[in-house]
């Protein structure tokens, strides 16, 4: 099976720096050097239509422009590309949901994927009308999904649930295919969710022995559900021809965190509900020191960024070592992205796939076996 790869889509702007933003906190000023125009969005979209990765995720959040809106615009200057489209269950009725995502793959090729966001932070989604608290937002985002997957089948459903209702709902048109399903989540009623659920469980780049313990969680709950589900990991690339140019990178985007910005932003992050939030800031405690964590494995992002805090760094061939690690504990799916976003997915995608493809663990979605892509390139 080969390994897939999905890149990101940085709808709250691009830069030479880490831009930061997500659970709770606002976009760093960065965001501005390279505004998340459809025009910019769609260069980063080809490049990484062209690389070889299958689709691109978007995030969510009031930080960041709309995931459905943007994509839409963006799928429409590509051929290929697949979007992973983020979105909140509570801000939008299931029904209507389960109806744009039919109308997307419509309209698309059949290239829409969705990962479904239950929301970390109640101040944020006080703020669009949502009032439940985390656990509430999770048992709703069960009958949420249950009645999209039913609306999907072709099912007529009616559901008098604890969060949902609906009556006599149904699809004039059902998607084909049908999207795939990922979700994330590390508090034990988002593993139950994700057992009964989801296509892949996605989880940030924690270190390898952390990421086996939750493999293992989640692949035992859905096997209580009588499911299997595919194992997904959010990261962040710095990849270069030799080691040292890949840690210089990396030490030039620390020596750019500005101390009050990194005391404010972990400030912010302290107060996330979000389990998941709380591991990524145990894995720097806010220290600049020590951050390679694991081997290749660098903390430094998540000093100023929410969500997806850790980058693998170091040369094609240590990059790929790292995800051949990632992948023998049972990881298919890898979601990256690297600032600015454009540069970066050329790095990874000439560097780093090609030495995956040569050992036959990756090959190019849509150019025959045989082309460029698949031979690894010379460096000096």
């Amino acid at each position: 099976m080969s390994l897939t790869f999905h890149w990101f889509l940085p709808t709250n702007g691009d830069s030479r720096h880490v831009v930061g933003g997500g659970h709770g906190t606002p976009a760093t000023a960065f965001g501005r050097n390279r505004p998340p125009t459809v025009a910019y969005l769609s260069q980063i979209a080809r490049a990484a239509e062209d690389l070889g990765f299958v689709g691109a995720l978007t995030p969510t959040g009031a930080w960041c422009e709309d995931a459905w809106l943007t994509t839409a615009m963006v799928s429409q200057n590509t051929e290929r590309l697949k979007f992973l489209v983020a979105f909140r269950p509570g801000f939008v009725s299931p029904t209507l949901a389960a109806q744009m995502a039919s109308t997307f793959q419509r309209q698309t090729g059949g290239r829409l994927l969705l990962n479904v966001v239950t929301g970390g932070e109640s101040h944020e989604q006080r703020a669009y009308g949502d009032f439940l608290d985390k656990d509430a937002r999770y048992r709703r985002t069960g009958e949420f999904l249950q009645i999209v997957r039913d609306l999907w089948e072709g099912k007529t459903v009616d559901l008098s649930g604890e969060h949902l209702q609906v009556e006599d709902a149904r699809l004039a048109r059902v998607p084909d295919p049908v999207p795939e399903v990922y979700f994330g989540g590390s508090s034990p009623i988002a593993g139950e969710i994700a057992a009964r659920h989801v296509d892949v469980y996605l989880t940030w780049g924690e270190p390898p022995a952390q990421v086996a313990e939750k493999i293992a969680w989640v692949r035992g709950l859905a096997a209580k559900e009588g499911r299997t589900v595919r194992f997904g990991i959010r990261l962040h690339v710095i990849t270069r021809d030799t080691a040292e140019q890949a840690w210089t990178e990396a030490h030039k985007l620390l020596d750019g965190f500005d101390p009050d910005t990194v005391k404010s932003v972990q400030a912010g992050l302290a107060r996330s509900e979000s389990e998941g939030q709380r591991r990524m800031l145990a894995l720097h405690d806010g220290n600049r020191e020590d951050l390679e964590i694991h081997p290749n494995l660098w903390a430094g992002i998540g000093l100023v960024r929410g969500g997806a805090g850790t980058a693998l760094v170091g040369s094609h061939d240590e990059v790929a070592e790292r995800i051949k690690e990632y992948h023998a504990l049972g990881i298919d799916e890898f979601v990256l992205s690297g600032y600015p976003h454009l540069e970066e997915a050329y790095w990874f995608g000439e560097g780093v796939l090609p030495r995956l493809a040569a050992q036959g663990l990756w090959q190019h979605p849509f150019a025959p076996t045989s082309a460029p892509a698949a031979q690894v390139p010379f460096t000096s």
